[in-house]
């Protein structure tokens, strides 16, 4: 009996510790989000990596994002896309090609980059992960798993800044051994960003093919 006792003793505290460690993910994420929305404008400058040991997969790309509200000016992998509120701009040097459409606000599946700092909000279950010191930087990791067991993701790190509850890295661990790391280099808050910053400019491309998709 007593033995019995002790067993189920040790499970209740196993199971309070847990819920108290999922009720620290989600503060901690609450408070990410509330920095985030505090602030008129963010600017990012980031690296991306993706490894797939098993494709035999190795890329690294740099980048860098200027967001203000749900308006967004973002440069990666050589293709710039720009969203003024109403259309999204995919701007492809490349191939001096215009990509035009319209943003449908009401889908939920949409991907934004101002998204990508408030993701976590809806759809996953919190864990509380390891502490890291990263260059003097205490990051806490928040793990995230999908609650749709069709997502193609097993789990997703948030690692968090417990100084300034910004977002340090996000990494995504794919089903398929796949492994997608986004690291902050520089996140800089309430920049003298002009106007027309967010604006598609038609002049600036005078000899580009313009595609519109809507």
């Amino acid at each position: 009996m007593k033995r019995l006792l002790s067993v189920v003793f040790v499970l209740f505290i196993g199971l309070s510790t847990q819920a108290q460690d999922v009720k620290k993910a989600k503060e901690l994420l609450d408070q990410v989000s509330a920095k985030v929305k505090s602030y008129n404008n963010i600017v990012i400058d980031f690296k991306y990596s993706l490894s797939n040991p098993k494709e035999k997969i190795n890329q690294e790309s740099n980048g860098n994002v200027m967001l203000q509200g749900n308006l967004y000016h973002l440069n990666f992998m050589g293709v710039t896309k720009i969203f003024d509120g109403k259309k999204v701009f995919t701007i492809v040097p490349e191939d001096e090609e215009i990509n035009i459409e319209n943003f449908n606000a009401s889908d939920e599946k949409a991907i934004t980059p101002n998204k990508m700092l408030t993701f976590f909000n809806m759809g996953y279950k919190y864990a509380w992960d390891e502490l890291q010191n990263i260059k003097g930087r205490k990051i806490q990791y928040i793990k995230l798993t999908p609650n749709n067991g069709k997502d193609y993701r097993k789990e997703i790190l948030v690692g968090i800044d417990t100084q300034t509850k910004h977002i340090y890295t996000v990494i995504e661990i794919g089903k398929n051994g796949s492994k997608t790391t986004l690291t902050v280099n520089s996140f800089k808050t309430n920049q003298p960003l002009s106007k027309n910053h967010f604006t598609f400019t038609k002049s600036k491309y005078p000899n580009y093919y313009i595609n519109k998709l809507d």
